[in-house]
């Protein structure tokens, strides 16, 4: 248990579908293999459709959603506007890259849609914010491995956003269940042009 951003555990995943975009992430907070809480929130609303999952030291976490918040509020009083996904990536990439010398211990991703064009819009970080771009799921987690395998595996392309709940449900579920250090719940965003929906999903408490 060297790496600080395993300490707490924790798995969060983005998929994109047809027109509509899903970010989901476990509740677990752990300290190693002890279980502390079962409603630790890992994804964070910034602005109409932009979200932001955050896995790593749980500290962290908490000190970065904050960071994020003051800054995107900054944003909408002298814009006048939402931040954008792409803003928001760019965003959170200048910020991680500011700390290089002592990064924060997480594993950020973005998902959102274009408030314009409705364009799903997914990408993850590294500790000092080199940008993954990516056009099917972005994963990130001491779950990670499984989650690449789950997601390989279930992902199509221009998924409904029903279908696409589904996949993503199934695709965290099953990685975390082969994680000890994430799980105990997940809670699930589909973001449409319509609306976000949110579902937590109960799981497994061991």
């Amino acid at each position: 248990m060297s790496d600080p951003s395993s300490i707490n555990g924790g798995a969060a995943v983005a998929m994109v579908g047809k027109d509509c975009v899903a970010i989901a992430s476990d509740l677990r907070l752990g300290n190693q293999s002890l279980g502390v809480s079962n409603n630790f929130e890992k994804v964070f609303q910034f602005g109409d459709k932009t979200f932001l999952g955050l896995t790593g030291l749980a500290s962290d976490v908490t000190t970065l959603s904050q960071v994020f918040r003051l800054k995107t509020n900054l944003y909408k009083l002298r814009e006048e506007r939402s931040i954008e996904p792409q803003t928001f990536a760019n965003l959170v990439s200048s910020t991680l890259y500011e700390k290089r010398f002592g990064p924060y211990f997480i594993g950020p991703i973005v998902a959102g849609l274009d408030s314009k064009t409705d364009k799903p819009f997914i990408c993850g970080f590294d500790l000092i914010g080199c940008i993954d771009f990516a056009k099917d799921f972005i994963v990130s987690g001491t779950a990670s491995d499984q989650l690449y395998g789950m997601c390989e595996s279930l992902y199509e392309p221009n998924l409904e956003p029903e279908d696409l709940f589904e996949t993503i449900s199934q695709a965290l579920l099953n990685a975390v269940d082969r994680d000890a250090l994430s799980g105990w719940g997940c809670v699930v965003y589909v973001i449409t042009k319509d609306r976000v929906v949110k579902r937590v999903l109960r799981t497994r408490q061991d």
